[in-house]
């Protein structure tokens, strides 16, 4: 173990696979987000697709990440994404996969969010939550609101793999693990049937908590309304749906020194 300083970085160094920036045409990123392959510890989804989106809290934008629920008081910077619009009838199930990686551990508790909002940007359900816990359950995440009703996730509740965070959307903290509680989920499904016919987009968010050092973020894949794709994964979204708009922008950053279980070299 030994004192680690690590200041964010504005061009943080990626994979080729990991591409920031490049997302699904009419969804909206808020921060940073990308496509990636097969990519250290996070390999492709369950769905055979050939990539998939993240979002990282690394160059996050300041202000953003937070529960749509509302902030619980310690976020610092994180970044969104969220697909394009789409309609749905009453019952029509909404499914996909995610993947929670982080860096961080101890009492700095990242954390992640899916939720599903209708066209007039109001929120309809928390569809799961995850977060950094130096043990036990990560997925639903400790001290977070609960998911909504009818909400099934496989599997259900979720440990971390300790020590697995090599993935470059971490960028300089890819591989770097703070005290107990770093590492990765490995792919979890999510699926919860549309109440209420109507027009929607789902939204993941990612966000660090008290400081901006060690990393957190999320994979996502095969996202399908009635089975239907609106995802990557090589298959254009339906031409029917609509661009969504941005939200915040700016940017802010500090260090911090902490004592790291794996630091670089």
């Amino acid at each position: 173990m030994r004192l680690v300083l690590k200041l964010a970085l504005a061009g943080a160094v990626l994979s080729v696979a990991a591409r920031a920036g490049t997302i699904p045409s009419g969804w909206t990123c808020t921060g940073n987000c990308g496509e990636d392959g097969s990519d250290g510890v996070v390999p492709l989804s369950p769905t055979g697709n050939s990539y998939y989106e993240w979002v990282s809290t690394t160059n996050g934008t300041t202000g953003v990440g937070a529960l749509p629920t509302g902030a619980l008081g310690s976020e610092t910077d994180g970044s969104t994404l969220a697909t394009s619009v789409f309609s749905a009838s009453s019952g029509t199930p909404l499914s996909f996969y995610f993947d929670f990686v982080t860096s961080d551990g101890a009492g700095y508790a990242d954390y992640a969010w899916a939720a599903l909002f209708n066209s007039s940007n109001t929120l309809v359900a928390l569809l799961f939550t995850a977060r950094t816990e130096p043990s036990g359950t990560i997925v639903p995440g400790t001290g977070m609101p609960p998911v909504n009703t009818g909400v099934t996730l496989t599997p259900s509740s979720v440990d971390i793999t300790p020590n697995a965070t090599s993935w470059s959307p971490l960028g300089t903290w890819s591989g770097d693990c703070f005290d107990p509680g770093c590492g990765n989920t490995g792919w979890v499904n999510a699926t919860y049937d549309i109440p209420t016919a109507g027009n929607y987009y789902l939204e993941v968010g990612v966000v660090n908590w008290i400081d901006q050092e060690f990393d957190t973020g999320l994979a996502m894949d095969g996202v399908t309304v009635g089975g239907a794709p609106i995802t990557g994964g090589g298959t254009p979204e339906p031409a029917t749906f609509a661009m969504l708009g941005a939200g915040l922008l700016g940017l802010a950053g500090f260090a911090r020194i902490r004592r790291s279980n794996s630091a670089k070299s």
